[in-house]
Order: structure tokens, then C-alpha cells, then sequence
């Protein structure tokens, strides 16, 4: 039987759209495979993108034609750009999003998208041959054939919902756990795991006090994520700020025995940067108050989303605690929080291009891979996909190193550390950030993203553009120079060292911006307030990134040092046996990744580096032979 797709894609969530387009932009025929299609793009927990670090992935995804970005930008009724007052590296986007409109416009986006179908289905299992993945069986005992799978299932592998001491079988609230998939997995010998997520209890906006409340508006003009997008046209609304009260964290304290995740009926582990309530009042006993952020839902949409309070308390303590907090006290709650687990796979058992190597042909995205978020799970599908066709296709797989983007680190990171909890992205995990920008990121990743062709001609006519203006720009600056007592004449205070500097330089300094320079120069004043800041930013940075530009060539050298795939590293004299088992367990693909797994030694990956030295010599002089 022949082959009808060259890759298929279960989920339709945001690991899974990002996932199926970018295969499908790829160039391979693309089969996207949901429970419900009319739920794609479909945001489960918070109604918001973006963030510090989750931002600048947001930015990549869509620096490589990816579609979060701008879906956010025509469906968000509230911009900001958070950390604005640091430096441009930590700055991130953020947006509340109306939730109709975000998965309108996905799904939209999605049967759009040349090259890709969608269908409904219960995939419960693989079509494997040899020991490969080569398509997808579903619970009516069909079978859809494909030369490469993408597995995206969130929430849903063995979901279970924990409201107090209630269990509800679910991958979230109103629809079922995907049970079949999950067996498949442990057969395989892969290593799996439990882990947890939780939600707060929704409100209606009707019955909130918000007169009494801190309103918080966002930012005018709105700053948009994509690089396509000129102007935000959505209405914008304010959200509000509240805090939990004393009395509130008495009702808590009281009834932690009811919590599903103090009562011991959850095994999974939830992300320690988005903690329950229950867990803040434990951890934090010294706090007499946690912040609450009513975030709105949608326009047209009355529910108000409680960042701050998500829970598994039993419904009765949601309806006292969620009064006792100002602003609150006749709130009414139209749909109760919930914690819940989920099966994941270790994600140690998947390659750089996310691919199982113990399944060759199935790639892994999404919170199967232990992350948490939306924004980590677009940021996964689309390299998944993207070397799932790729694979489909017979091209090599692709992949984006820690000094090239957010998403290298993501990947990095989860490949050779695996997770105890689940990941979520920062600026401080990122070692290279100064030159990781949010604002950078189509110049550092769009011609990555030309190269794999996935980005569509009008992206690239754009992006061509603006490298246009600002390679004119750069050079004008460069064109143009003052000495200290040229700038001093025009209120620059410079050191009298003598020392001519051009326009670049002069940016450099912290009171030097292009309205200075606007003032000595007056046909700068021209330059467009986007390309301004762009020039801005490199010319603070520059300094910093020759620096860094030594560190990035020594990972990428070890990153080019390839440890054999057959390697015994209980035959390495001198290994402790616990980096030894580290080794083996993690079986990293290079000397860069052997680096970074923790508790490795520098006297390891020396004794490492020689194995995989005297390895290559061997295969060259075997090459000799054989020639």
C-alpha cells in the first residue's frame, strides 16, 4: 500500500497548527487529525500569548512563517510589552486574546494553508513496520498511511481532571483523554511520566465590582507580535488588578486536606512558575497577599479569567475564597478550576529535530514533551513538522542552535536535561540573550527560514524591505563621524580622548538616540521609528556581542563533534559510574550536548573528546583501506 501523505499530524492545538503548516509549507502533502475540527486553535487554559521569553518565542515562530504570531495580532484586545523600562533583551510581548476570535482566525489560517487537510478522528495507535512509524489507526479500525507522524496531545494522554475528591476522565474540561495512544507509548519502551497543570475558576464580568478594582491598560499604540503586521485594528480593553486577602488564605489553609493536590490523589508535578493557589499560601505563609489579574475573555464573551488562583479545591471553597477577595465578593463562577495530569514522554528519548529515537518516523510536540504553554508548544511544532517533512521528503532534518534562537534553547534544553517539572521559557535561560532580541528575531531567523522554504514570497518581499532600509541606514550612520569637541558643540558630553566616532558609535552611548542625532544630522530624522530602534538596540549590544561571539564559536565547535551512535560508554576508562549512567540514559549526539547534560565533568568530555577523536581517526584510515 502506498503512502497518501508524507506526514500526518494528531492534535489540532497549538503544537499541532503550527506543526501541520509549517509541514505543509515544507512542501509535503499533510494530514491534520483532531477529535474535534471545530475546536482547532482551541486555547484551554489562559487567555493570553507572549510574555517574558514566551514573547520572543512568539517573535521566531513567526520570523519562520509560522502562524501564532500574526492569528495573536487579529485576535488580541490587549498589547503589552512587558519589562519596557530594561534593556531590549528581556523585553517581551504580551497580549490577552479574545479566545472566538484567536481560534476563527487559526482555523481559518489552517484551511488555508495549500497542501494540508484536515479530518475528525480518534487516533488510537500506530501503523508500524520494521520498527517505524509509517501512519496512524484510528478507534473505527482505519488506518491512515504517511511517511512521518507528529503527535501532539497536550493535555489529553491519559488526562485526568481533579475537582476536590472528584475524578473526571478528561484531556480538559467537556472533552475525553486520549487512552490508546498512551499504551502504544509505554509498549514502546519509551520512558514516560505524570505531570500536572491547573486551572483557575472562570467568572462572569457581570457580577464584578470592577469600580473598586486597579484598571490596567495596555500600550498605545499596541505593539504588535508579527513582523507582518502594520497596525492593530482589534477594539482594546483594560484588565484589572485585585488581591487575595487574609481571609482568603484562611478559607485555603482550612481546607487543604479537600485539595486534590494535598490529599495525595495527584502524582503528576506542577510547574513551580505557575503555582495553585493552595500551593502559594503553603510555600509563601509570610505573604498576606497574592496578586489576582482579571483578564477578559473575548469582546462579545462575559467571562473574566482569574490569573493567579488556578486550583483543585472542591467547589464549594472556589465559591468562598473567590468571595472573600476584594472586588469579588458577588462573583459568580461559570465554570469551576481544576487541576490536571497527563501522561508525557521523557523528552531525552527524542533527537535535535524531535524525533523518537527508539520510533524512527514519530515526532513529538507539545506538552507530550513535558513544556508547558502555548507558546512552547508552537515553538516545537513547527520544528517538528518541519522535519518531519523534511524526512518525508528525504532532506536532512534542521535544527537551531542555542545562539541562534529561544527556540534552540527550548529544544537544547529539553533534549539533553529532560524536565522534572513542567518547562516553561525565560530570558534566563538563554546564554546568548543580548543577542537573542525579540526585535531581531526575523533578521536572525527568516533566512533560516528561506533556506527550509518556509517562508511564503510575501514575507520574504517584506523582510527583504526592511534589510534594505536598514543596510541604508547602517551605512549612513557609518558614513558620518564627530570628534569630542564636535559633539561636545552639539551638547554630547564625550571624553576628550581624540577619538573620531561615527554614528554607530555615538549610539552607543546611553543619552544618545536618533532624536540627538536627528538634531546634529537632520536627514536622519527620516529614518522610520522601526528601523531607529533597531539601530539603536545593535549599537548598545555591539560591544557585548563581539564578546560573546568567542563563547559561540567554542559550542558550536563541540557542537560539531558527533559522538557515534553506537558508542559503549561503559568501555571509557575513568567514567564515575554516575556520569556513565547519565551518559547512557541522556545519549547525547555531540560533544556540545554531552556539555550541558548536568553533572558532567570537564575531566568527563575530555576523556569523552578523545573516544570520539580516536573513533573518527579509525574511520578514516578504514576509508583509506576500503578505497
Amino acid at each position: 500500500m502506498t503512502d497518501r501523505y508524507d506526514v500526518i499530524v494528531v492534535g489540532g492545538g497549538h503544537a499541532g497548527c503550527e506543526a501541520a503548516a509549517a509541514a505543509a509549507r515544507a512542501g509535503a502533502a499533510t494530514l491534520l487529525v483532531t477529535h474535534k475540527p471545530e475546536k482547532i486553535g482551541e486555547m484551554s487554559c489562559n487567555p493570553a500569548m507572549g510574555g517574558l521569553g514566551k514573547g520572543h518565542l512568539v517573535r521566531e515562530i513567526d520570523a519562520l512563517g509560522g502562524l501564532m504570531g500574526t492569528v495573536s495580532d487579529r485576535s488580541g484586545i490587549q498589547f503589552r510589552m512587558l519589562n519596557r523600562r530594561k534593556g531590549p533583551a528581556v523585553r517581551g510581548p504580551r497580549a490577552q486574546i479574545d479566545r472566538s476570535l484567536y481560534r476563527r482566525e487559526m482555523q481559518t489560517e489552517i484551511s488555508c494553508q495549500a497542501g494540508l487537510e484536515v479530518i475528525g478522528g480518534d487516533v488510537r495507535g500506530f501503523v508500524l513496520e520494521n520498527g517505524s512509524v509509517h501512519g496512524v489507526s484510528l478507534a473505527d479500525g482505519s488506518e491512515l498511511r504517511a511517511r512521518a507522524v507528529v503527535l501532539t496531545t497536550g493535555t489529553f494522554l491519559n488526562g485526568l481532571i481533579h475537582i476536590g475528591d472528584r475524578r473526571i476522565p478528561a484531556g480538559r474540561i467537556g472533552d475525553g483523554p486520549a487512552h490508546g495512544v498512551s499504551e502504544v507509548l509505554y509498549g514502546s519502551g519509551l520512558r514516560l511520566g505524570r505531570l500536572k497543570t491547573g486551572t483557575p475558576p472562570r467568572l462572569d464580568r457581570r457580577s464584578i465590582d470592577f469600580d473598586s478594582l486597579t484598571e490596567q491598560p495596555g500600550d498605545e499604540p499596541p505593539v504588535p507580535f508579527s513582523f507582518m503586521t502594520d497596525r492593530i485594528d482589534v477594539p482594546q480593553v483594560p484588565c484589572h488588578l485585585t488581591g487575595t486577602t487574609e481571609r482568603t488564605h484562611e478559607i485555603i489553609s482550612a481546607n487543604l486536606g479537600r485539595s486534590a493536590m494535598y490529599s495525595g490523589s495527584i502524582d503528576g508535578v506542577g510547574p513551580r512558575y505557575c503555582p495553585s493557589i493552595e500551593d502559594k499560601v503553603v510555600k509563601f505563609a509570610d505573604r498576606s497577599s497574592h496578586q489576582v489579574f482579571l483578564e477578559p475573555e473575548g469582546l462579545e464573551d462575559d467571562t473574566v479569567y482569574p490569573n493567579g488562583i488556578s486550583t483543585s479545591l472542591p467547589e464549594s471553597v472556589q465559591d468562598e475564597y473567590v468571595a472573600s477577595i476584594p472586588g469579588l465578593e458577588h462573583a459568580r463562577i461559570l465554570q469551576y478550576g481544576y487541576a490536571i495530569e497527563y501522561d508525557f514522554v521523557d523528552p531525552r528519548e527524542l533527537n535535535s529535530s524531535l524525533q523518537c529515537r527508539a520510533l524512527p518516523g514519530l515526532f513529538l510536540a507539545g506538552q507530550i514533551n513535558g513544556t508547558t504553554g502555548y507558546e512552547e508548544a508552537g515553538a516545537q511544532g513547527l520544528i517538528a513538522g518541519l522535519n518531519a517533512a523534511r524526512q518525508a521528503l528525504d532532506s536532512d532534518p534542521v535544527q537551531l542552535d542555542r545562539a541562534e534562537a529561544y527556540i534552540g534553547v527550548l529544544v537544547d534544553d529539553l533534549i539533553t536535561r529532560g524536565v522534572t517539572e513542567p518547562y516553561r521559557m525565560f530570558t534566563s535561560r538563554a546564554e546568548f540573550r543580548l543577542r537573542l532580541r525579540a526585535d531581531n528575531a526575523d533578521q536572525r531567523l527568516t533566512p533560516r527560514g528561506l533556506e527550509w522554504g518556509i517562508v511564503p514570497d510575501s514575507r520574504r518581499a517584506r523582510f527583504e524591505q526592511k534589510m534594505d532600509a536598514l543596510n541604508v541606514s547602517r551605512e549612513s550612520l557609518l558614513g558620518r563621524s564627530l570628534t569630542p569637541n564636535e559633539a561636545n558643540a552639539h551638547g554630547l558630553a564625550l571624553n576628550k580622548d581624540g577619538v573620531r566616532r561615527n554614528g554607530m558609535q555615538l549610539l552607543a552611548f546611553p543619552d544618545v538616540d536618533f532624536s540627538v542625532l536627528g538634531r546634529i544630522w537632520p536627514d536622519l530624522a527620516g529614518i522610520s521609528p522601526e528601523i531607529a530602534e533597531q539601530l539603536e538596540n545593535d549599537a548598545r549590544y555591539a560591544v557585548y556581542l563581539e564578546r560573546q561571539d568567542a563563547d559561540i564559536e567554542a559550542m558550536r565547535r563541540d557542537d560539531a563533534l558527533t559522538i557515534p551512535s553506537d558508542i559503549d560508554y561503559s568501555t571509557i576508562s575513568g567514567l564515575s559510574n554516575e556520569i556513565r549512567e547519565k551518559l547512557e540514559r541522556h545519549r547525547p549526539d555531540t560533544l556540545g550536548q554531552a556539555a550541558r547534560i548536568n553533572g558532567v565533568t570537564p575531566a568527563a568530555l575530555v576523556l569523552l573528546l578523545s573516544v570520539v577523536r580516536r573513533k573518527g581517526s579509525h574511520d578514516q584510515d578504514r576509508t583509506r583501506q576500503i578505497a
